[in-house]
């Protein structure tokens, strides 16, 4: 009995935490979504002026302006709702009509993306480590490299996409790989700094245990520093993941490339479709959220297996 009472204790309190966070995250979406709705009318409102106008008609009233400057074909800001239905359209429709990955499909696109960011996002992760390791371990690359490392991300990734894609197509590589090199330049920078933070993180006090067990520098890196770094390192992947996202969008614009949710933006900015381009910045976001996300679930995967408690 009292330990069913104790349990019930235990749901009513993951209930409360559960509401407790959920109650101002809604507060501030719908906050976010009734403002976006009076930006629509604000923003699309001159141009059925100017319509009318040219017309020679009477003004729109604000009763009749609300609606058309949420039903417009290319509004200046598209209303919340019209970009819901154009990521439902472009996706679960065409998945409907038995055409995922149509061109005109957000999951073609979102696919093509998806594969540079992690292309990129495994190769800077992979360089980012070794550096690191290389970093905490050599005094000479600690003194000579790391300080490269910082410099090199004062140069704007939108100034270096297009030398990368040049250089890269001047050699005839082209296509999935310099997307992925530019992601690559983004994530790997997060991945040196908090691994080089991890592998110091133990203290004099432990790593002077290590040597009064005679312990090698390989077994101090795998024994100590390695599980020390990995809360570092997961959070570090979380920015890297999102960031290479990032570069691999930047990366199909200056390609010209005709698919991936770079040349959707491209295109949308090109033909005045609005509505296409902030469809695929949602898809985008969602895309990194959902990213973020699976690293989250491995970090405390991780975290649980070594007996650590997720913070």
């Amino acid at each position: 009995m009292d330990s069913r009472l104790r349990g019930n204790d235990k749901w009513g309190v993951h209930q409360a935490m559960t509401s407790s966070k959920t109650i101002p995250v809604l507060t501030i979406v719908a906050i976010i979504i009734a403002f976006w709705y009076v930006m629509v009318v604000v923003m699309n409102a001159p141009f059925l002026r100017d319509q009318a106008e040219r017309a020679d008609k009477p003004a729109p009233t604000i009763s009749q302006l609300i609606p058309l400057t949420m039903a417009q074909e290319r509004p200046v800001l598209p209303a919340p709702h019209q970009v819901v239905v154009e990521v439902w359209k472009t996706t679960v429709g065409m998945v409907m009509k038995g055409r995922p990955f149509s061109k005109r499909s957000l999951i073609y696109h979102t696919w093509i993306t998806l594969s540079a960011t992690l292309l990129g996002f495994l190769i800077g992760t992979a360089l980012g480590i070794a550096l690191a390791v290389g970093i905490v371990h050599s005094r000479a690359m600690d003194k000579s490299v790391m300080p490269w490392v910082i410099t090199s991300q004062t140069i704007p990734i939108i100034a270096i996409a297009p030398m990368i894609i040049v250089v890269l197509n001047g050699v005839g590589i082209s296509g999935l790989l310099p997307k992925a090199l530019i992601s690559t330049y983004l994530s790997f920078f997060p991945v040196v700094v908090g691994m080089v933070a991890g592998l110091r993180a133990p203290d004099s006090a432990q790593l002077d245990l290590m040597h009064t067990y005679s312990a090698s520098r390989s077994q101090t890196f795998w024994k100590l520093r390695l599980p020390a770094s990995l809360p570092f390192l997961f959070t570090s992947l979380k920015i890297a993941v999102a960031i290479s996202l990032v570069g691999a969008i930047v990366g199909e614009m200056p390609t010209g490339a005709v698919a991936g949710l770079g040349a959707r933006l491209l295109a949308g900015s090109y033909y005045g479709q609005t509505i296409q381009i902030w469809s695929a910045l949602f898809m985008a976001a969602a895309l990194a959220a959902t990213l973020v996300a699976l690293i989250g679930i491995g970090h405390r995967m991780v975290l649980a297996r070594l007996g650590e408690k997720p913070v």
